[in-house]
């Protein structure tokens, strides 16, 4: 039942709106000054306030401005028998949904009350929506890898900088963009997302640029394009890698210039666009190759980001796990489940190769087709058992010929190291930092283990 306050100095009009209301079904609240009402306001959280604007002591506009101190987003109408068009501006420039003059009409009052109710309905659901679609898209990990992106984004997305995401396929080049968009003054404006590899070569410059009314065979009407749409805001242009060399030129001099004709059409069309684009692809190589402009490459690699993938921040595993279970166990209406120890290590030690997007699709297939409550390694994808041939296996002829504790775990150190060296290409710094010691104390194992680095 929707709670109402009502806040009038005449007793008379606070009981006859009580009884209208609450013969609307409505729950009501009363108070006979604006003091009362604010203390009311902080221990009944009502849906809606119906506030005058006359009364002694402080009156309805003091109050108003009061109410948006303590919940600056509280649906409020005013209500007035000495109404003026001043009064009126000035109680919604505080955010007043509604201004009613006495003596009050039924019809009215109960329209702009009906009105203002469904309003809050609507930013209530809003909000609902944009805290899923930001849990959905949160970054989750404290790897060093996962820990230094987002250290980066944080200084890199307050500023203007175009920026230039590059990593694997489903390592979450998309999230990285989402938390720059989030975090910089752009926020409240579109966030527009284009696949360049998924749009015809023959569209992509109409979905970018937008097109005029006849500019080709099917233009029945005038359309916006992407850049058109997220001015103001950010573009995402996801596998930018795949843009032919023709649209290449064309966003080159939209960073340029920031304008644009719209195809089949003469009018220049200016906009502020924050450019943010990504690639799997080594740019530098499809430079080499001619498939790639150089200057815009060096236009777009501003402020450069890399991805790490799934298989070099294995810790973040089972987090992403959690996560993913609760999100999805959430979405189809299931009881949480849970993965036994034996699962969890198998879906630790695959090597991911479609990265967290894969985790993701796996954990979402197990949600719906697992009926149980705990998910075990029989309910795993045969894929999940397979083992990479760089993976530690127990050295039994070694570890039958050591004689002591202390040369065995050396020996099973010396098997680690040469694991995650060869997972790493043999770089030291990246292979230092996955398995989180200093550089110069892997030097030093290096050495002491004899191990021989391959170029």
């Amino acid at each position: 039942m929707k709670s109402i306050l009502i806040i009038d100095d005449e007793e008379s009009i606070r009981e006859s709106l009580q009884g209208i209301l609450e013969d609307e079904g409505f729950r009501t609240i009363s108070a006979e000054n604006g003091e009362v009402g604010i203390s009311l306001l902080r221990e009944e959280f009502p849906d809606l306030v119906l506030l005058d604007i006359w009364m002694p002591g402080i009156d309805g506009i003091e109050t108003l401005r009061k109410i948006r101190e303590v919940t600056p987003e509280q649906l409020v109408i005013m209500m007035s028998g000495h109404g003026t068009i001043e009064t009126a501006v000035k109680a919604t420039k505080l955010g007043a949904y509604d201004f009613i003059e006495k003596p009050l009409s039924l019809e009215k009052l109960l329209l702009s009350v009906q009105n203002a109710l469904k309003v809050g309905q609507l930013v209530e659901e809003n909000r609902s929506l944009k805290a899923k679609i930001a849990k959905e898209y949160e970054m989750i990990g404290d790897s060093p890898a996962i820990r230094q992106l987002k250290e980066q984004i944080a200084i890199a997305a307050p500023t203007s900088g175009w920026v230039l995401i590059t990593g694997e396929n489903g390592t979450g080049k998309e999230l990285v963009a989402r938390a720059i968009h989030t975090l910089s003054g752009r926020v409240s404006k579109p966030f527009i997302e284009v696949n360049c590899a998924a749009i015809p070569e023959e569209l992509i410059e109409s979905e970018l640029f937008g097109h005029e009314k006849g500019a080709f065979t099917g233009a029945t009407a005038l359309r916006k394009g992407k850049f058109d749409l997220a001015n103001e805001g950010t573009l995402f242009l996801d596998e930018i890698g795949d843009m032919s060399l023709k649209t290449q030129a064309k966003v080159l001099r939209i960073l340029q210039e920031r304008k644009f004709e719209r195809v089949g059409g003469s009018r220049t069309i200016e906009v502020d666009v924050r450019v943010i684009a990504a690639t799997n692809k080594d740019l530098a190589e499809e430079i080499n190759r001619g498939n790639f402009r150089e200057d815009l490459f060096y236009r777009l690699n501003v402020l450069p980001f890399d991805v790490p993938p799934l298989r070099e921040r294995k810790g973040d595993i089972p987090k992403l796990i959690t996560h993913f279970l609760e999100l999805y166990c959430s979405k189809e209406c299931r009881e949480i489940k849970a993965v036994s120890p034996q699962a969890m290590e198998l879906l630790v030690n695959y090597s991911w190769p479609g990265n967290v997007r894969e985790l993701k699709n796996i954990i979402e297939r197990l949600v719906i087709m697992v009926p149980d409550k705990q998910i075990t390694e029989r309910h795993l994808p045969a894929a999940t058992f397979s083992r990479k041939p760089t993976e530690i296996r127990p050295n039994t002829t070694a570890i039958a010929e050591v004689a002591t504790f202390r040369e065995a775990k050396e020996e099973f150190e010396k098997d680690f190291l040469i694991q995650k060296l060869e997972e790493n290409d043999w770089n030291i710094s990246r292979t230092a930092e996955a398995i989180e010691i200093e550089r110069s104390n892997l030097h030093r194992k290096i050495k002491s283990f004899g191990i021989e680095l391959k170029k």
